[in-house]
């Protein structure tokens, strides 16, 4: 399988050029093929959020390139890279950041209605996607009436919105029970394995970094390891 992200040599660097300035990145080379489920994992303060951001496009790297797709996403203007996130990149968050006071299948349609999609196409596609996930008879319900499992059901449908080749999860199942998590993770499953997605998952949770097929782990800005999962 090709090579759907590619970083080399990855800094990350805040408040540069002031007395306070940090390095959080220390050089970070990482490949992720095409198809494959990944996890990445590390303590409080490893990089884990810091490198999900530059994968997701949203922050630049202060050194280093980062391919997407092939595509050296460092050189390309700030509209460009929206276009390509809104379109190559679908995020899931530990705290759904659903829009509230609208229904489920609006927050669905959203990125399309970003991306121009008619109005008809994103009626029928939203509906689709909370049926993959089993939402189809909350379609109606706004955020407050739905419980975390739900919630984070209905922000996967909505990661899958623009059919995006990876899909980038923080912390998924973090504010879930363990039995509501345990749905979350076999969605996943389910996009992997039937759907062909790239999935990058970003956890504290070793048994959930398990059922991935690569682990990265991160230890102060620096890969410290990279093993595979066996079964």
């Amino acid at each position: 399988m090709p090579a759907i992200i590619r970083m080399e040599n990855i800094k990350k660097r805040y408040f540069e050029g002031k007395p306070n300035e940090i390095q959080v990145l220390n050089g970070i080379n990482l490949t992720i093929e095409e198809g494959e489920f990944v996890s990445i994992v590390g303590e409080s303060g490893s990089g884990k959020s810091t490198i999900m951001n530059i994968l997701g496009i949203l922050d630049r790297p202060s050194e280093g390139r980062y391919y997407l797709n092939g595509i050296d996403v460092r050189k390309k203007p700030d509209n460009a890279l929206s276009h390509i996130r809104n379109h190559e990149i679908g995020f899931v968050f530990q705290t759904f950041n659903l829009i509230g006071r609208s229904t489920a299948r609006f927050n669905v349609e959203l990125p399309m209605l970003y991306a121009g999609m008619p109005g008809r196409r994103r009626k029928q596609r939203a509906i689709e996607l909370l049926e993959m996930v089993g939402m189809k008879g909350r379609m109606g319900h706004q955020p407050n009436e739905l419980s975390g499992g739900q919630k984070q059901r209905v922000a996967i449908a909505r990661a899958m919105a623009c059919d995006p080749s990876i899909i980038l999860a923080d912390e998924p199942t973090g504010a879930l029970d363990s039995e509501t998590g345990r749905l979350v993770m076999d969605i996943f499953h389910d996009l992997h394995n039937n759907h062909g997605k790239t999935i990058v998952l970003i956890t504290h949770n070793h048994n959930l970094a398990m059922e991935t097929e690569r682990i990265i782990t991160l230890k102060d800005g620096n890969v410290v390891s990279i093993s595979k999962v066996t079964a």
